[in-house]
């Protein structure tokens, strides 16, 4: 299936987003197969740095090197969706500034609720950021009254147990754009997290 063919924003109320790239993973796939699923912060400014698009995307390729950080042996892409990865945003428009405004998390996580709920056997969430964070809050306060990942920095809260929809979920830093390669302790944080993530599957 494509998750792409089955949801996406109609109405694109939100004011601090580029609807132009409004994009949702557009590949192949069998839900029931999904593991792990790794929530990232908003689609990029260019489509064609996107996890599924054609050739070596910025996303895949600073995701690949926090894989193999992670001590995965893995020459591609490829080899990390064979893992029973799958890869999407939190926001399914590029952002337009720094930021994005908490109405607009708000908003698409209610298209993120829906596309999670096509992944069965989901055991871990990774979170790579504050909106990934945000999001998953959003959608846990709609339904069980109550936060996934508790308040406060992630510095603070990742390495912590926290679950959502019965999945272990890992909050950690934002592994694609340009400060992945620049903040080395964040980079080394992001692979730990991963790590912790792909042994609690085992």
């Amino acid at each position: 299936m494509h998750i792409s063919d089955c949801i996406g924003c109609e109405t694109f109320p939100c004011v601090d987003i580029n609807r132009e790239n409004h994009i949702l993973p557009d590949t192949d796939l069998n839900p029931v197969k999904i593991k792990i699923i790794m929530i990232s912060e908003a689609a990029p400014a260019d489509l064609s740095d996107y996890y599924y698009a054609p050739g070596e995307p910025h996303f895949q390729q600073t995701t690949l090197l926090a894989f193999q950080d992670a001590g995965v042996q893995a020459s591609s892409f490829e080899d990390i969706l064979n893992l029973g990865v799958y890869f999407t945003t939190a926001v399914k428009c590029g952002k337009t500034g720094y930021g994005i405004k908490a109405g607009t998390i708000k908003e698409c996580s209610h298209i993120l609720e829906k596309e999670l709920a096509f992944f069965p056997n989901v055991q871990v969430f990774l979170l790579m950021g504050d909106v990934a964070i945000k999001a998953i809050n959003y959608i846990a306060k709609r339904t069980d009254q109550e936060r996934a990942i508790p308040a406060g920095s992630t510095y603070k809260i990742r390495g912590g147990e926290f679950y959502f929809r019965g999945a272990r979920a890992f909050p950690s830093y934002l592994q694609v754009g340009p400060s992945f390669n620049i903040e080395k302790s964040k980079r080394r944080m992001i692979a730990e997290d991963i790590a912790a993530a792909l042994n609690f599957l085992e």
